[in-house]
């Protein structure tokens, strides 16, 4: 019996890998590059903190409600041109962000870069598994997590450097260049086959998904700001999320034509599996980058470039993870690692449970680069595993939901570490300066200057002192919250099953 053929090779496969990675990790550095610059744009614009906020949460939730339609866009008009007009309009949102003269146009054109964003990872992920052949895949997925993951670890580090040195406007500009670099390279190198899937769109159910999904968002990101569950906006934004949700639950489950959400992707074990780990691992991922920078600049007074490069150091644990598992993937059982991964992260955020204001750098360097290995080592494998038993057509919708749901499991992330944060700080506070009166005699013995309970100037110095501490014990109660979540992510490792080993040189299916 005559073994197959090896597969044509993919012309240009190199410099397509180098085009779509460039949006990529453009993408990826745009989800965070901007926290650190937050402080500089709420001064510029005269706005308030929850104001401001909304420049970060509208790209988050218009890249969240714009991912899901990706797998149909490229369906429709071919994965090539769908990319190749998401990169040229993120790149010109960009630019209009940098010159936005007000809040709102700023939050606005953050909402159309968030839009043109939400399909340059899932594409980039499915453009990859389609020029490579099934024995290459490992490396391949190596070479784009580590795209999707440096990103938004080097992000604040490249966004402190930029507004120290420039302006806060730069941060934005910096893509420009960029996405003119990978247009190019898109437009040239990447041929698109003519037969794309002329499928009907499911508006009902793509609009319950989208309604769900925003006002969940406004929910979590208000909720704090209007005392929950005492706020009428709170209870409708509540109603409206759970009733789009149950809508589009029962519109999937019931459609006799067609459903937004493939229901082929829902029969498949490890595309359900995998695509629910990747939310969870979202959390850690998105909320510790998130927290940090705040911590490191409002309680240990570091400046936002030392900020960003005490942070930057993630980025070598997962550089060194993204290699070794290249060479492990084909050796090893991807459960095992990835299995191995989250325990290192577990470790990690265990670890940064000792965080105190009194450290040094090391703690956050050393807890950074053991976090960054940790998730460098389930990225990869996770991405490998979810899609080992998707059939070839539908890997661009596969990959679109594996995208939304790392979206939205880092903005669920950081609006509850956020809200559990504030809550937490004041309920410590006023746990700490119960006894803090005059007519305890241990209080007068144990204070000593600055601190008095007497003098104006003595009682503001130990009121910001008790905000500080009580505001370590919430940042603190944060990472063990994100740790037990990682931990109750390893038994779902059982629930998968190990990926066929492909016969080299089978052919690879382009869409």
């Amino acid at each position: 019996m005559k073994s197959p053929a090896p597969a044509p090779a993919v012309a240009n496969r190199g410099w397509i890998t180098v085009s779509i990675m460039l949006a990529t990790f453009m993408q990826g550095v745009d989800t965070t590059i901007a926290n650190v610059a937050l402080p500089h744009m709420q001064g510029s614009m005269s706005a308030s903190q929850d104001q401001i906020a909304w420049v970060v949460t509208s790209y988050i939730v218009a890249a969240a409600i714009m991912t899901p339609l990706t797998g149909w866009l490229a369906g429709r008009f071919g994965i090539k041109y769908v990319f190749l007009v998401s990169v040229l309009g993120f790149t010109a949102s960009s630019a209009l962000c940098g010159a936005a003269p007000s809040l709102a146009q700023l939050v606005f054109y953050r909402l159309l870069q968030g839009l043109c964003g939400a399909a340059l990872v899932p594409l980039s992920q499915a453009v990859l598994l389609q020029i490579n052949p099934p024995e290459r895949h490992a490396r391949a997925m190596a070479v784009w997590g580590m795209g999707v993951i440096l990103g938004p670890i080097i992000g604040p580090a490249l966004g402190g450097w930029l507004t120290d040195n420039y302006s806060w406007r730069s941060v934005f500009y910096i893509n420009v260049p960029f996405g003119i670099l990978s247009a190019l390279g898109l437009l040239v190198f990447i041929r698109e086959s003519r037969h794309g899937r002329r499928e009907a769109f499911d508006w009902f159910g793509f609009a319950a998904l989208s309604v769900a999904i925003g006002a969940l968002q406004m929910l979590l990101d208000r909720g704090q700001l209007k005392d929950w569950s005492g706020s009428t906006e709170i209870w409708v934004e509540a109603i409206v999320a759970g009733l789009a949700f149950y809508l589009f639950v029962v519109h999937t489950a019931t459609a006799t034509d067609r459903s937004f959400l493939n229901r082929e992707l829902m029969r498949d074990a490890n595309c359900m599996v995998g695509t629910l780990l990747m939310f969870i691992i979202g959390i850690p991922l998105y909320g510790t980058m998130t927290l940090l920078p705040t911590m490191l600049q409002d309680l240990l007074n570091y400046p936002v470039v030392t900020t960003g490069l005490v942070t930057a150091p993630r980025g070598i644990g997962t550089m060194v993870a993204m290699i070794l598992v290249a060479r492990l993937a084909n050796r090893i059982d991807t459960r095992l690692i990835i299995l191995g991964g989250l325990m290192v992260t577990a470790v990690a955020m265990w670890q940064m449970t000792g965080f105190s204001l009194y450290m040094g750098m090391a703690p956050v360097v050393v807890t950074g680069v053991l976090q960054g290995f940790g998730l460098g080592f389930v990225f990869t494998p996770l991405s490998i595993i979810t899609f080992s038993t998707l059939p070839r057509h539908m890997l661009t919708q596969g990959t679109a939901i594996f995208s939304l749901m790392r979206n939205i499991g880092g903005s669920v992330g950081i609006s509850i570490v956020e809200a559990l944060l504030a809550q937490n700080t004041q309920i410590v506070h006023s746990q700490l300066v119960e006894h803090l009166r005059p007519d305890n005699p241990m209080a007068w013995r144990a204070l000593k200057a600055p601190f008095s309970l007497t003098a104006p100037s003595g009682i503001a110095a130990l009121n910001a002192e008790a905000t500080r501490q009580a505001a370590m014990v919430a940042y603190i109660d944060d990472f063990m919250l994100m740790m037990i979540l990682v931990v109750v992510g390893i038994p779902l490792l059982m629930l998968l099953r190990r990926p066929r080993r492909a016969a080299p040189g089978a052919a690879v299916a382009a869409e």
